[in-house]
């Protein structure tokens, strides 16, 4: 009986050593910069997640951009470039051309894609780069204060629209899924968020399949991530990802925009 009560007990000591959550690998022990309730943190640790899943930290490159996220070379434990403003998809053209075994991601927001970066966007998609491009879209521009963006939704009050975003003089909001869908180079288009554990995972497996697509050679692939900024929307984090559900959701539905190999019927 004593030695049936030690070996249970034993049993449950391994059991609670087993590790069930830790910080993967291609991520680095950094201390981010990003404010609390922020999305970028969680997209982040998702890209790493994913690099370590395929075995791929030493074939990987990153490409940072300008804002919130210009120190994610500090974050990833895989090689990274800093990039100008916007020009992130043509730094990322580059380094795929000249390393065609390299896997390489563009992390950018949408101030950095949709507005001073929309020609390198626009261009790179359509012909057809084999690159992934994680696209952060909280309708603002964070790192310089709250700013209205492309992304910014129709009588959203910003720093810069205080009475609202008026469509007539800044015209309507940019859906960058549903343009650049529309381009044959663009293998994958999808728009996810990650304000529940479900949605979480929906994330994870859209982002894995953006970068096994460009492992297969399939084309351009963007994911689009609706998040929020809860210190520039004036919110509390678990407000702000109502107001993202409220207001945001409705504008820039989640769905698969585009997907070649599902339009083919393959898996």
């Amino acid at each position: 009986m004593s030695a049936s009560i030690d070996s249970a007990a034993n049993e449950m000591v391994d059991k609670k050593s087993e590790i069930l959550f830790e910080r993967p690998h291609a991520l680095t022990d950094a201390i981010t910069n990003y404010c609390p309730g922020c999305s970028h943190g969680i997209v982040q640790r998702l890209v790493a997640e994913v690099i370590d899943e395929l075995g791929i930290e030493g074939e990987t490159v990153g490409v940072c951009p300008v804002g919130c996220s210009v120190m994610a070379y500090d974050f990833y434990s895989c090689d990274m470039v800093q990039a100008a403003h916007g020009r992130a998809p043509a730094v990322a053209t580059g380094l795929k051309r000249v390393l065609p075994d390299s896997v390489v991601f563009a992390y950018q927001g949408d101030g950095d894609l949709a507005s001073i970066g929309m020609a390198e966007t626009i261009h790179a998609a359509t012909r057809g780069e084999k690159i992934s491009v994680i696209f952060i879209n909280n309708a603002i521009y964070g790192m310089t204060g709250g700013q209205m963006a492309p992304t910014s939704l129709p009588g959203q009050v910003t720093q810069t629209s205080p009475y609202g975003r008026d469509t007539e003089t800044a015209g309507y909001p940019i859906r960058v899924c549903e343009l650049l869908s529309t381009l044959d180079g663009v293998a994958l288009a999808q728009r996810v968020t990650v304000d529940s554990p479900k949605n979480v995972r929906l994330a994870k497996k859209a982002i894995r399949k953006a970068f096994e697509y460009q492992i297969q050679g399939l084309g351009y692939s963007i994911i689009e991530v609706v998040s929020t900024c809860p210190t520039n929307w004036g919110f509390s984090p678990s407000d702000a990802f109502e107001w993202m559900r409220d207001n945001m959701l409705p504008y820039y539905p989640l769905g698969i925009y585009k997907d070649i190999k599902a339009a083919k019927g393959e898996q």
